[in-house]
């Protein structure tokens, strides 16, 4: 799943941001490069803490809107979003096998869309993925 993130870069090349919709992770580096990586190690971190405590991992609402006004920049600051993937369906607890029944149509479609989408693993991490974001609707 994709998170994305705000970050803010300073006058000395430091660079820190959070990702909206997971309250409370924040990130920050040297640098930009630096940031990016923190951000990966934060967010999973954040996703293994929230597991531990049975709480519900955050869905990704998709890009931000990011409102100018809502930032007092100084001069030289800058403002950007980062992208990191999450395989999220590792903090859901352990993996259960079950048997389901689909039409071969639906299941060649999903196949396919795996092939074409690396953000998905195996044809059961894209069912899990469309199975929470449906049940976060509810």
């Amino acid at each position: 799943m994709k998170y994305y993130g705000i970050v803010e870069i300073d006058t000395d090349r430091s660079a820190s941001g959070y990702f909206p919709d997971v309250p409370g992770c924040f990130f920050a580096g040297d640098d930009l490069h630096d940031a990016y990586l923190d951000a990966e190690s934060a967010i999973e971190a954040h996703f293994e803490m929230t597991a531990e405590k049975g709480m519900e991992i955050p869905q990704s609402n998709g890009v931000p809107v990011i409102d100018a006004s809502t930032f007092h920049l100084e001069k030289g600051h800058i403002i950007m979003m980062i992208e990191v993937n999450v395989d999220v369906t590792k903090y859901l607890g352990k993996s259960e096998r079950i048997n389901i029944t689909m039409p071969h149509l639906l299941i060649e479609k999903i196949d396919k869309a795996v092939g074409q989408d690396s953000r998905y693993t195996s044809r059961s991490h894209f069912i899990a993925e469309a199975a929470r974001k449906e049940l976060s609707h509810l």
